[in-house]
Order: C-alpha cells, then structure tokens, then sequence
C-alpha cells in the first residue's frame, strides 16, 4: 500500500483549502463591490434564492430532523418554530430574541414531556 505523505498534516491542509476557498470568494467579492449595482436584477436574483435556500434549510430541520433533534416531536418542533416566529416579530424583529424563545419553548416542551 502507499504511504500517507501528508500524515499528520492533512487536517490542516484541509482547513486551510476551505480558508481559500472562503476567503477567494471575500476577496472577489470586495473587489468587484464597486462595480456592482445593489438594486440590480441580479443581486434581487441572489437575494430570492438565498432565502429559498435559508426556507428549505428550517423546513427540513422541522420536518425531517436529523441528530438530536430527532429526539423532539413534530408537534414540539411546530410548536417551538411559532413561538420563535411570534417573538421576533412581536420584538419587532429581534432575530436573538426569537431565536432564544425557539431554543427556550423546545428545551421546556422537551424536558415536560
């Protein structure tokens, strides 16, 4: 079999490939920032599918959970997910507070049950 040339060494070598690549996109991003309209289509285009994304993210975090919180219910998921909804508007849109209520109702619904 081949000797492992990298050894000890790969874990680093891999952190510093993903700070390359992050930090490439940053860079690119600064430098074409002058050149770039903030009401363009394109960047509306982005923006759409950030969210779309962040949207597919919550919902299958609620409704097909992996890990720990699988553990919790779906009624307990939904439950938690519309109070930290309901804080963060209610706040006028305190992201850290619904945030903290979501996490807050899930531990309580958890630990009562």
């Amino acid at each position: 079999m081949a000797e492992d040339v990298w050894g000890p060494l790969r874990p680093y070598l891999v952190v510093l490939v993903g700070a390359i690549a992050t930090y490439m996109w940053r860079a690119l991003g600064v430098a074409l920032s002058d050149r770039i309209r903030a009401d363009s289509a394109l960047l509306d285009l982005i923006g759409c599918i950030a969210y779309a994304l962040l949207a597919g993210l919550v919902a299958r975090l609620i409704l097909l959970p992996a890990g720990p919180l699988q553990a919790a219910s779906l009624g307990a998921r939904l439950v938690a997910a519309v109070a930290a909804i309901a804080v963060f508007f209610v706040l006028k849109r305190n992201l850290l507070a619904g945030v903290i209520a979501g996490a807050a109702t899930l531990s309580v619904l958890l630990f009562a049950s």
